[in-house]
């Protein structure tokens, strides 16, 4: 054996004579105390006494409390001498984030070694406050980009804005006719366009000021507005290239039509709302309710005087445009009046009777239907296919127009709807109405029920790039995008294979102009604009359009006019990861973070926005935009429901990080527009869900509790009680700092590696389960498990690292042991806990570890240390540290001391923090083993006074209660004296009625 070997083991021999001298003498101590609280019971006042003196031991009070002086912004933040008594989330969370910004820690460099990790931040409205959906994005966002970035990766996190066309016209529309009573017809587009771009400078772009406040580590020198001129340069290219492959074209389609913002909307921007029956509801531009859920009856008399025909529809008015009949060939009733007609009784219209198959969806029955215009009643054929379409009876603002007969032009369509229901009557054409399911499609932005409505628009064609973009994800030979959770691919799969094209237009002024302009020749019989769709020319700007025009019109006199539409929001957002990057343009950024590696957002979108981005992205960048899609899940209120301002039950994050009153509340709801009768429902729900308003919680713990979320399918039942829980949680963190700090000392220098092998028995167990929540945290973290990564960091914190192994040591550092070496191996091995697990779980929880980690003692000169803990290394598995035979051993003591804190919570609630006897009954020589060399952490865990080693041949101990641990081991407390064995009985027999029940 070696000098230094022997030197060692002699050591530890010496220590562990030590260590059983020690023992005998804390039994002499805890006898001869539970000999004397057996005499007399202590006073109240001495037992508070003898609590504070534990604490005081313990490192868990300061003289004085301790506030951190001010810190300049942007500088590092200054901390006071020692600690606060209080974790206060607001004291903690100011001051890092502006120096973490001003130090450049968020900014990826495209020249950089690395290996890049991307994300684009889903870019919020610029409209937009932060509510909880974007808490949940920032959360989820942070922690893989914090994670990525001390891993060792060149990470970049762009933030973005979108110009949300309809949200935001609407916003500076209501402001103007608040300010000025004028409408933006009245000011005029360029006036208007104007005004909406100084809101944007004033107003715009709040939230992703308040991201900051979550902490979110965003590359701000990348920030981007989608209406920004590189955004519009890139936009207008995306629209020439497809337009001249042939995806872009004009069409007269049927679209979603809001009558009050008077422009197509797109899918996403229809809520529905389903009707079980005859049901009154508030329609925008209406006084009176207006009733929806109801089947309408009238006739049809047919011509020649052969009777009439009966139709239902949920949507009487739109018979002023009706020019055909449909029925069902099943129908027997009418079968027999296939190509025969109707006449309209209000235009005098001939309307052929179809009982064509070809014709109907075997779906309906009879019903109205529309044939083209061109179409002459006359010249229907029987059994012929003809081209059905809907006549528009209704104007840009939802009024009948000349399409739907003259005693109706110029009413508002549900204004017209009763007026027409009593002109049937009149006629005696009305056959009664009934009630009627129904889905009712209202605008999200303006409430108004949306029109379907054929109109000229652009669409694209969909169908080739939806195929890639398809394939790209289930295609198993050749998969290029993982979506998580493996199910949302079939949703992936049911969209793309049933794709429409798509209708890119909208008619607004705010937007993307679109860049096309339409040719009225000086020979065109029809001169209003748009009447020819071959007359219309693309191109990047005016000049290059009228080239264009030149060559498809040579020799002929013309003038070209921009169309006045703009493009759907979408499509700027759909190229969203191509133009952050400074597509179409060769940019170092796009050589060297596209494709980026995740997208993270709502599987509300999946289709809406991350196909699109899909489609564009293969079709104009070359490959895919991300390699990996993860969609969170919706988040609701703690009973599950959605979260609505009328409910009362919407969060807002800041007031969870900042905490608010019940009265402030109230104050947001009366801000808001609900009227009175939805305002008195949201009050009582705040009520109910917060009587006492929301505590200060901070950014930390809302979002650990965010995260820890994940687990929870597609929907997320948000209570805030949990997190109120996590809060709490920082304050064990920072307590737990605290007595470190109190145990390490001033002089205190962290060692460079560790000798395990020598270290105690408590030493070596928790660097071991330490290695074990590395690893699967990081797993968790790679597989986007993200809710079992934070349960593996909580666990080993709270459970481990707090519960277990910092009570352990305490008997180390008390004044009565001795133990040299011991407390040298606790000091270091509560050091490197402390450095690991912080790093560990600052991608989490970013404020709380940095403030923490700063205050922890640093090696003198040491290079390794960083200066931030956010561009410090993540922990890794340290292979030497794994000891499963410790840990298997942990485990039996850690079963011992639970079952003896089990006998110990039976005990009166005031003699349950009195030390007592315990015996232990071991069946096998092992587990005595075992037992009796961890003795000392049993007694300190489970608060004894003695603990005894018992044989099988041992009589049972007398006046104890026993628990049973496993096959090997029993364990029993010194109950006498203090147990009414009958009103324990009682209580038991209790019990059991109620477990009964």
């Amino acid at each position: 054996m070696a000098p230094q070997e022997e030197d060692l083991e002699r050591k530890k021999k010496k220590e562990e004579k030590a260590r059983e001298k020690e023992l005998k003498k804390l039994k002499a101590a805890q006898k001869a105390e539970a000999a004397k609280s057996q005499e007399q019971k202590p006073s109240n006042a001495s037992k508070k006494s003898e609590r504070k003196n534990q604490k005081k031991d313990a490192g868990e009070e300061n003289p004085e409390d301790y506030i951190d002086p001010m810190t300049p912004a942007g500088e590092k933040k200054h901390l006071s001498s020692q600690m606060a008594k209080q974790y206060s989330p607001s004291a903690v969370e100011k001051a890092w984030y502006e120096w973490w910004e001003k130090s450049g820690f968020f900014v990826a460099d495209a020249n950089s070694s690395k290996p890049p990790f991307v994300i684009v931040l889903p870019p919020p409205n610029v409209t937009g406050a932060l509510h909880i959906g974007h808490g949940l994005t920032a959360a989820i966002q942070d922690t893989i980009i914090r994670w990525r970035r001390m891993s060792g990766y060149n990470t970049l996190w762009v933030p973005g804005m979108d110009h949300a066309g309809i949200a935001t016209q609407v916003v500076v529309e209501k402001k103007i006719m608040r300010e000025s009573k004028l409408t933006r017809h009245d000011i005029g587009r360029e006036k208007f366009v104007s005004e909406v771009w100084k809101w944007k400078d004033e107003y715009g772009g709040t939230i992703l000021k308040q991201e900051r406040r979550l902490g979110a580590s965003l590359d701000w020198s990348r920030e981007c507005f989608t209406m920004d001129a590189k955004r519009s340069m890139a936009v207008t290219e995306a629209f020439v290239r497809l337009y001249r492959e042939g995806l872009i074209y004009r069409d007269h389609r049927l679209v979603n039509w809001d009558c009050v913002l008077r422009t197509a909307i797109s899918d996403i921007e229809v809520d529905y709302k389903d009707i079980k029956e005859r049901t009154l509801l508030k329609v925008p531009g209406y006084e009176n309710p207006v009733e929806f859920g109801v089947l309408t009856s009238f006739a049809y008399p047919l011509d020649e005087g052969l009777g009439e025909i009966v139709v239902a529809t949920t949507r009487v008015e739109t018979m002023l445009g009706d020019t055909a009949i449909a029925v069902h060939p099943e129908d027997k009733r009418y079968s027999h009046l296939h190509g025969k007609f109707a006449v309209h009784p209000f235009n005098g219209r001939k309307l052929p009777i179809i009982c064509d198959a070809k014709l109907v969806d075997p779906e309906f029955g009879t019903g109205a239907v529309k044939i083209t215009p061109a179409h002459d009643p006359n010249d229907f054929e029987v059994g012929k296919r003809h081209d059905l379409e809907f006549i528009n009876i209704f104007s840009d603002d939802g009024k009948i127009n000349s399409n739907g007969g003259s005693e109706f032009q110029g009413m508002p369509r549900f204004k017209a709807r009763v007026v027409l229901i009593e002109a049937l009557k009149n006629k005696g054409l009305y056959k009664g109405s009934q009630n009627n399911e129904m889905r009712l499609g209202t605008c999200s932005r303006s409430n108004d029920v949306v029109e379907p409505m054929i109109k000229p628009q652009w669409f694209v064609n969909c169908n080739g790039m939806a195929k890639e973009a398809l394939d790209a994800v289930m295609d198993d030979t050749n998969k290029r995008i993982e979506i998580i959770p493996k199910q949302d691919a079939f949703e992936w799969k049911r969209w793309l294979e049933n794709i429409r094209d798509w209708c890119i237009s909208r008619q607004l002024w705010w937007g993307h102009r679109i860049p096309a302009w339409y040719v009225v020749l000086e020979d065109d019989q029809l001169k209003e604009f748009g009447a020819y769709n071959d007359h219309w020319v693309v191109g990047r700007n005016e000049e290059e359009a009228l080239l264009e025009a030149n060559k498809i019109f040579a020799g002929k006199k013309f003038q070209i006019a921009q169309d006045p539409d703009v493009l759907d929001t979408w499509f700027s957002s759909g190229l969203f990861p191509l133009t952050v990057l400074g597509w179409p343009d060769d940019t170092a950024d796009f050589g060297a973070f596209y494709p980026t590696s995740v997208l993270e957002t709502g599987h509300d979108i999946l289709f809406f926005w991350v196909a699109r981005m899909v489609m564009l992205g293969m079709k104009l960048g070359g490959d895919v935009p991300f390699r990996k899609v993860y969609l969170h899940p919706m988040i609701r209120d703690a009973h599950g429901r959605k979260m609505s301002k009328s409910l009362g039950n919407v969060v807002d994050p800041l007031e969870v990080i900042n905490g608010i009153s019940l009265e402030g509340l109230h104050k947001r709801l009366q801000e808001g527009n609900l009227d009175q009768n939805e305002l008195l429902v949201a009050k009582e729900g705040q009520v109910k869900d917060f009587p006492n308003g929301i505590a200060e919680c901070g950014a930390d713990a809302l979002r650990f509790a965010l995260v820890s979320y994940t687990a929870q399918s597609d929907k997320i039942n948000l209570d805030i009680q949990r997190v109120v829980g996590y809060r709490q949680w920082c304050n064990k963190l920072w307590n737990a700092i605290r007595f470190a700090m109190s145990k390490l000392g001033d002089d205190y220098v962290p060692p460079s590696k560790l000798a395990v092998e020598s270290m105690p028995f408590s030493c070596k167990w928790i660097l071991s389960v330490l290695n074990r929540a590395i690893s699967k945290t990081v797993s968790s973290l790679e597989s986007y498990e993200f809710s079992d990564a934070a349960t593996a960091v909580y666990s080993w914190w709270q459970f481990q690292l707090c519960d277990v192994f910092i009570e352990a040591i305490k008997p180390y550092f008390s004044s009565n042991l001795n133990f040299e070496s011991s407390r040298s191996a606790a000091r270091d091995t509560l050091w490197v806990c402390l450095d690991n697990g912080l790093r560990l779980l600052h991608p989490f929880m970013p404020f709380v570890t940095e403030e923490l980690w700063q205050r922890l003692p640093r090696a003198a000169g040491s290079s390794s240390m960083k200066e931030s803990i956010m561009i410090s290394e993540y922990p890794s598995v340290v292979e030497e540290w794994i000891n499963e035979r410790i840990e298997y051993e942990m485990d039996l003591v850690e079963s011992a001391v639970k079952s003896l804190r089990s006998l110990r919570s039976l005990l009166p609630p005031n003699e349950r923090h009195e030390r007592r006897p315990a015996f232990v009954l071991c069946r096998t020589a092992a587990v005595a083993d075992i037992i009796r060399n961890q003795e000392l952490e049993i007694s300190t865990l489970a608060s004894l006074s003695s603990l005894k080693l018992l044989t099988e041949n041992d009589a049972a101990p007398a006046g104890c209660a026993v628990c049973i641990v496993n096959e090997h081991l029993s364990v029993y407390l010194q109950l006498q004296g203090t147990l009414n064995v009958e009103a324990e009985r009682e209580k038991l027999r209790k019990k059991r009625e109620e477990i009964q029940k």
